[in-house]
């Protein structure tokens, strides 16, 4: 298993970034196709639906900074990673007030946590932002996202997939959903999400060893805070998807990902 300098890495943390943004409503309607709902988008002055915010602030790097994988090579606060495959491992989102289409956005984001362990999977470099954004009337959203940096795959190997836990049975709500490659790449232009795990398949199953496209983390974690609102009538304020995992599917279908 490859050494880590995890001493180096912690050198980084503390380190922030600020950018602006504005709400606006067309990447709205492209959620409310995506997810295929039976909703209008909101119009100017109406709320943005809990996790919707993840259309905004598009990352803007450009092409020489980009690795194989789509993604930069650095990226925002952090610093360039030993480990190369990279992967959405959770979040915990805080809605404190709603963001309304047309508001003006700040959002100031901190490399706030990393550490290295060992899994199933190799060695692991687990990495969390805190992002806060704000609009004219204060803070809306406190969202720690949580990635994990993953070894790289030798060619002609499959990549290893983690033990998963059937759902709890029981449940009061339940919602089965069947992403496609058109959803995934739906939701990869949305978010100006460029891994090529999501949408390039002989990328995902050639180089990353993965049996086919890998669902986005955020997408299943969009599906869960749409689900929530579907049914109940109170404001959302909080959701926590301490570790993102998730059983592997047929051949042909697409994989969501965790670690």
């Amino acid at each position: 298993m490859p050494e880590v300098d995890i001493e180096s890495l912690r050198s980084h943390l503390g380190r922030t970034v600020a950018d602006e943004d504005v709400a606006t409503a067309a990447p709205l309607r492209g959620m409310v196709v995506t997810f295929d709902r039976d909703e209008t988008a909101p119009a100017p002055g109406q709320p943005v639906p809990p996790g919707w915010h993840l259309a905004y602030f598009p990352d803007a790097s450009r092409l020489s900074t980009l690795g194989a994988d789509g993604l930069p090579l650095e990226r925002g606060v952090l610093p360039k990673m030993p480990l190369p495959r990279r992967m959405y491992a959770g979040a915990a989102l805080t809605f404190h007030a709603p963001i309304l289409v047309g508001d003006t956005l700040r959002r100031e984001t901190e490399f706030s946590d990393v550490q290295v362990r060992k899994g199933s999977t190799g060695t692991l470099i687990v990495a969390t932002q805190t992002r806060r954004i704000a609009t004219p009337r204060g803070l809306a959203v406190t969202e720690d996202a949580i990635s994990v940096f993953r070894e790289a795959v030798p060619p002609g190997s499959q990549s290893g997939i983690p033990q998963t836990e059937p759902p709890p049975s029981g449940m009061d709500w339940s919602r089965t959903i069947t992403p496609d490659p058109v959803s995934l790449f739906r939701y990869s232009a949305l978010t100006f999400n460029p891994h090529r795990i999501h949408y390039d398949r002989p990328y995902a199953m050639e180089v990353e060893g993965y049996p086919g496209l890998v669902v986005h983390g955020p997408f299943s974690q969009q599906c869960l805070l749409d689900l929530l609102r579907d049914n109940v009538s109170r404001r959302l304020r909080s959701l926590s998807c301490a570790r993102a995992r998730r059983c592997l599917t047929w051949h042909r279908s697409p994989w969501s990902g965790g670690w």
